[in-house]
């Protein structure tokens, strides 16, 4: 009997701790599996530097933790820092820092993940669309302070008239250049010729006295505004830029003890007619714009919020590549050699970008953006030229 129970307990022994190995082992199994899932192999971009990088996580921010980088509100994540993270995917981080501009001649300080004048613009939204600026777009962003001129509305009261010009022109003189005003030896400005154009300002212009019956006059011109349902809405575009016309005016003068106190008009003869300025109004809703995920139209979107256009940008993007290739990666014009999704010309530009530059919709797209950007700005500047000239 004493046997027997010493076996019965050996045997319950040996079941216990099966059970605890067993336990152990799920345990050890269950944390591996973890580990193994929580495994990623990334690219990693953070402000142009790229490296492929090893981490542990589920998310983009834990990712990010891992390897140390840290990240702000402001800062410009993509995919966003609560996504799920990928193996094999790549992550962009563009840091931002407070920069100094002067804005249609006023001092302003902007914080930005912008590193160049031209992905300033893209920041500064629709209304930097077509700006002047006083370095080129493609100049990475310093120290030196960079002035920038935005599409503005100014008013001009000339010859008994009041001029309405739509420019991004700088200065109050360049104002006046850009709708033809010209002035004459004594004329005057209100505002000085050097000051910076505001949106909205009134510069009113006084001529120089005269008594001559037949005097040189401006012709104001008309402003048309055009809705295009093919720019998105926010986006405003000078078709036509307005040139006041001039009239030449003959009057019969009468005077009383030598002052002027009448003047009736004898003969006009019109010089040169005035042209009309057109401005295109965008009323094009970008989230009609419909994105397949994986497809090419998806790439691009992501690629280009990397440089930080948005919505807008991309439907101007969807329009100008629907034209030029309806986004086929293997669209060739037979008659100019263009190649890929941005009809590249010659399509081998775009081995700057890869050696799969043929087939690859990503690399393709790479070189597009960049060749929109140093030449164009944004895509809906690419865009409103190819609406000009059928071509970008």
């Amino acid at each position: 009997m004493v046997g027997g129970d010493g076996v019965r307990r050996s045997s319950l022994t040996g079941r216990w701790r099966l059970a605890a190995q067993a336990a152990i082992l799920a345990t050890v199994v269950g944390t591996t599996g973890v580990f193994a899932l929580a495994h990623k192999s990334v690219v990693l971009d953070v402000d142009g530097e790229v490296r492929t990088v090893s981490a542990y996580g589920s998310t983009v921010g834990d990712l990010l933790d891992f390897q140390d980088v840290a990240i702000k509100d402001s800062d410009l994540v993509e995919p966003a820092a609560d996504e799920r993270a990928t193996d094999g995917g790549t992550i962009v981080v563009r840091t931002s820092r407070q920069i100094s501009l002067e804005l249609d001649g006023k001092p302003q300080t902007f914080v930005t993940t912008a590193r160049t004048v031209g992905e300033l613009l893209t920041a500064l939204g629709p209304r930097a669309e077509g700006a002047m600026t006083s370095a080129s777009r493609s100049q990475s962003l310093g120290r030196e302070q960079i002035r920038v001129s935005t599409l503005k509305t100014v008013h001009v009261a000339v010859d008994g008239a009041i001029v309405t010009a739509t420019t991004s022109e700088a200065s109050v003189e360049g104002v006046l250049e850009h709708a033809g005003i010209t002035l004459s030896v004594g004329d005057a400005a209100s505002v000085p010729l050097g000051a910076a154009a505001v949106d909205g300002m009134l510069v009113l212009v006084t001529r120089a006295a005269s008594g001559a019956a037949t005097v040189t006059e401006t012709l104001p011109f008309e402003t048309e505004e055009v809705k295009d349902p093919y720019l998105p809405q926010g986006q405003r575009n000078v078709r036509t830029s307005g040139k006041v016309g001039e009239a030449v005016t003959t009057y019969a003068i009468q005077t009383v003890g030598g002052t002027e106190v009448s003047r009736t008009v004898v003969d006009r003869t019109v010089t040169r007619e005035p042209r009309t300025e057109v401005v295109v109004v965008g009323s094009l809703d970008p989230s009609t714009i419909k994105v397949d995920p994986g497809s090419s139209k998806a790439i691009a979107k992501s690629l280009a919020a990397q440089r930080g256009w948005g919505d807008d940008q991309f439907a101007c993007l969807d329009l100008l590549w629907m034209k030029e290739s309806k986004w086929n990666a293997t669209a060739e014009n037979r008659s100019s050699g263009a190649y890929g999704i941005p009809q590249a010309l010659p399509g081998s530009k775009m081995a700057s970008a890869g050696a799969d530059w043929r087939t690859n919709p990503a690399t393709q797209i790479t070189w597009g953006l960049g060749y929109i950007e140093g030449r164009y700005g944004t895509p809906c500047g690419a865009w409103s030229h190819s609406q000009a000239k059928g071509w970008y």
